[in-house]
């Protein structure tokens, strides 16, 4: 009997009779035959609200005494599911993240998963059981409780997948899917049918509210597939990408296409003329992940997600004492991406992208580049405009093939 997983998040948690309606669509999988694991994030608004409410107690709360805090939605919707499951005539056990196993580093607030010792789960499945666990939290090797991040519970679901080598993950949402674009945004987005793991890793890195880039990097080790798709929608069938959308390995597609514009609006780059070393220690000692870091000709530069930066006044105080003026943090950027395997085989894309923004007046202030995405630093306040521009130059406008 193959093993399923199924993470529920976004609305389709959001209240008692959203959650019987989750309850109904896990009977309906256990029915045909399989075993089952179901991963939840916390009911609707539930974390923004614990949050809102440890920052009325404290403006800097303690990062142990967060996770703490913020670990109880999930607990929550992992109980009531399992209830609701049950009135329904299944036999399903809840757990928490560390209950099932989930072994993170010791960070608090974005722990990575380290090991997943499933023994628990695999004790219930063998026992017939529906299990339920809470997704976004685990248990450091201190034996901390440890929260995940933004996009956490994607990432439990999909280490869950790969300890207990499931035939397939689901990641079930008020979203059928990975858009070309947030469709808040640009009204013509398009449902991407087919992902690699590098595109929607790449995505999720800038900025896009798909699949956890953690999640996807646990699946692309196990070769795992991955199904975005609707809760209200049908289970997968011959053709998964009709109703939803699969990430696997090589999708159908030409080298060179641009699948995907993310856009990250908060964001701040960080120039220094320090010792590279002495800086990363420091940033380090204050908790601050980074990414897009450049290093040459004596100059640090590296991008940072506001939201990694939990106490932004102590962290420039910091820089500015440990440092002597010799590190800035330039605000009201925002970075803007375009995704597709094989878009930097050539510099065509990477000229035509700028050439538009330019046309639009919009300068960039800095360029980065991988294998499979293209980023620009612009002004913050033309963020939706240059995601419209560039969705209607790469993907709405017919695109040269690259040779």
């Amino acid at each position: 009997m193959s093993i399923v997983v199924q993470k529920y998040g976004g609305t389709s948690v959001a209240d008692v009779q959203k959650l019987r309606q989750v309850a109904e669509r896990v009977m309906h999988t256990h029915r045909k035959g399989h075993q089952v694991v179901v991963v939840v994030s916390a009911m609707g608004d539930t974390t923004d609200e614990l949050l809102a409410m440890a920052k009325r107690v404290s403006p800097n709360p303690e990062r142990r005494e967060l996770d703490m805090l913020l670990s109880a939605g999930e607990r929550i919707s992992m109980a009531l599911l399992s209830m609701a499951i049950r009135e329904l005539g299944g036999d399903a056990i809840s757990f928490t993240g560390s209950q099932s196993g989930i072994i993170t580093n010791d960070r608090h607030v974005d722990a990575r998963i380290i090991e997943v010792r499933p023994f628990r789960v695999q004790d219930a499945l063998a026992q017939g059981k529906i299990v339920v666990i809470a997704g976004f939290q685990g248990v450091s090797y201190k034996k901390e409780v440890t929260t995940l991040g933004r996009g956490g519970s994607d990432t439990t679901a999909v280490a869950m997948a790969a300890a207990l080598d499931a035939e397939y993950c689901e990641i079930c949402s008020d979203v059928d899917g990975v858009y070309s674009a947030d469709p808040r945004v640009v009204a013509a987005a398009r449902r991407i049918g087919s992902l690699s793991y590098e595109e929607t890793q790449e995505m999720a890195e800038a900025g896009a509210k798909v699949l956890n880039a953690q999640a996807v990097e646990f699946a692309k080790e196990k070769g795992i597939a991955l199904y975005a798709r609707a809760t209200s929608g049908p289970l997968p069938g011959p053709d998964p990408s009709s109703d939803g959308t699969v990430v696997r390995r090589n999708p159908p597609r030409m080298p060179g296409t641009v699948v995907g514009v993310a856009s990250e609006r908060d964001v701040l780059l960080l120039t220094s003329d320090a010792p590279p070393a002495e800086l990363l220690t420091l940033l380090d000692d204050c908790g601050v992940a980074g990414k897009q870091l450049h290093v040459a000709s004596g100059l640090t530069t590296l991008v940072i997600s506001r939201e990694n930066l939990h106490d932004e006044p102590r962290v420039r105080a910091t820089l500015e004492r440990r440092l002597d003026g010799r590190a800035r943090l330039v605000d009201g950027l925002a970075a803007v991406s375009v995704i597709g395997a094989g878009i930097n085989a050539t510099y065509r894309n990477i000229r035509s992208g700028s050439e538009a923004l330019a046309a639009a007046g919009i300068q960039p202030d800095d360029l980065a580049t991988s294998s499979f995405r293209i980023t620009w630093m612009i002004p913050r306040g033309r963020t939706d405009e240059a995601v419209r521009l560039l969705h209607r130059h790469f993907i709405e406008a017919e695109q040269p093939l690259l040779p």
